[in-house]
């Protein structure tokens, strides 16, 4: 997902979608230790996603603060 996409998307949409990959997050991990899914390319890209989401979360926070 890229920043530019986050970037349209209200608050409550990016908690939501947060909501969502950390769901995902976790149940890739739980796949992980168990054998099942050998995708780390997913894995990584999801905790990307959630670092990105973040990260636009704090800028749309600060910029009402101003």
């Amino acid at each position: 997902m890229k920043a530019k996409e986050l970037r349209k998307k209200t608050l409550t949409e990016l908690h939501a979608l947060l909501k969502e990959k950390r769901e995902r997050l976790y149940y890739l991990r739980v796949e992980l230790s168990q054998g099942k899914n050998k995708n780390l390319k997913e894995y990584r890209q999801t905790k990307k996603d959630i670092a990105r989401i973040l990260s636009i979360i704090n800028e749309k926070r600060h910029q009402k603060q101003k």
